[in-house]
């Protein structure tokens, strides 16, 4: 796939757009169908990582050299895009892939990679990131959970909370203190933990507002004894590579927001133009066409701040902190206010089950809070003006 010096920060190379094709067609053959009943279900999308995996689309960020298809920063935001168009909860299948993984991608030794990333990109085992807990979530400073060194293994006791698609996932990237004294300040760790490590639980799903067919649940850890080779990098430097994660991630919250404003507007569109009140479709009444001009002004404003900012990511750039944090709040930000205004157009209709435009709404307020709150994504633009 395309890399950093194929395209600028506004426009796509040519691949990019036939990557979006193919996403696109497979979302809508694929996942669409199913998006409905999965969120009617509150069960997981497996018919959407069944279809991903087949086309190679579930972990499109794993480098070649480890089996995956070593896709950019931006190509893997038009993937997890075009799923959300169909649905919120498949796109967290490639957006958690890497936000899990990338901690391995970014710290961990050769030996790590090799054994973790190769399953990850041959479809054979999706990856979590477990940094919130009960009383930890914006503040990283209150973690609990404890590693404690023993011979040639660390030993993990705490509880995770907020854990995208835990349960289904089989590989865990850990925070935990190993050092009580220094916190946030080289007392964190990083470590993979395994599913099938004795003494690794899960809480029952989370009962949630949207994304029901991504399982969110809490992570138990009860004496999980890690092997000393599976720790992430360095000791200690498990905060900074969980900041350095969330500057790339973000971006792929961001990508989220687009597609599933992207889909509440294509579907408003459409309604717009053929229901009809006082002998005329409502989409030439000037007020209508305000409001739809509006979203999409917004939102491709939005999808250029994201794509400038994948680039960045990308290429490293030394204002990826602000740009990271700055496409994830606003195309949130947009998403929610996109996907109620199509609710709105809809008039009655949107408000029920029987049109897709209430699940996307739904949908859309958890990119406002996940992955930072877009309060805490102000404060860290506001510390990192370029």
């Amino acid at each position: 796939m395309a890399g950093a010096a194929d395209f600028d920060l506004f426009r796509p190379a040519e691949e990019h757009d036939l990557l979006r094709e193919s996403v696109r067609a497979l979302a809508e053959a694929k996942i669409a169908p199913f998006a409905a009943e999965v969120d009617e279900e509150g069960r997981f999308p497996r018919e959407a990582l069944d279809a991903l995996v087949a086309s190679d689309l579930h972990a499109v960020h794993v480098p070649e050299e480890f089996g995956g298809a070593g896709a950019d920063a931006l190509a893997t935001v038009i993937v997890i895009e075009e799923v959300a168009r169909v649905c919120g909860s498949s796109s967290l299948i490639p957006a958690v892939n890497k936000l899990g993984s990338l901690p391995v991608i970014l710290s961990g030794s050769e030996e790590l990679k090799a054994r973790y990333l190769g399953p990850l990109a041959a479809g054979e085992a999706m990856f979590s990131y477990c940094l919130s807990e009960p009383d930890a979530g914006s503040d990283a400073g209150g973690m609990k959970t404890r590693a404690v060194r023993d011979g040639d293994s660390w030993v993990l006791n705490g509880v995770k909370r907020w854990i995208t698609n835990a349960g289904v996932s089989e590989f865990y990237t850990v925070m935990a203190v190993t050092d009580p004294e220094k916190r946030t300040r080289g007392g964190i760790s990083a470590f993979v933990v395994e599913k099938s490590d004795e003494g690794v639980s899960f809480g029952a799903p989370e009962k949630k507002l949207g994304i029901k067919g991504s399982p969110t649940r809490e992570v138990y850890l009860d004496h999980v004894r890690v092997p000393a080779d599976r720790m992430i990098g360095e000791e200690g430097t498990g905060f900074a590579t969980a900041m350095r994660t969330l500057d790339h991630t973000r971006i792929t919250i961001a990508a989220q927001a687009l597609g599933i404003a992207q889909g509440a507007l294509d579907y408003a569109k459409g309604y717009i133009r053929e229901r009809k009140q006082f002998g005329k479709p409502v989409g030439d009444f000037q007020g209508i066409q305000f409001m739809i001009a509006d979203m999409a002004m917004k939102l491709e404003a939005a999808r250029q701040l994201t794509y400038a900012a994948a680039a960045k990511s990308e290429r490293g750039d030394a204002d990826l902190t602000f740009f990271g944090a700055a496409a994830k709040c606003y195309a949130s930000d947009v998403a929610m206010e996109v996907t109620t205004d199509a609710v709105q157009l809809l008039g009655g209709y949107g408000y029920t089950r029987d049109y897709p435009v209430e699940r996307m709404m739904r949908d859309a307020k958890i990119t406002q809070i996940y992955e930072g709150t877009n309060q805490v994504q102000r404060i860290v633009m506001a510390r990192n003006l370029p």
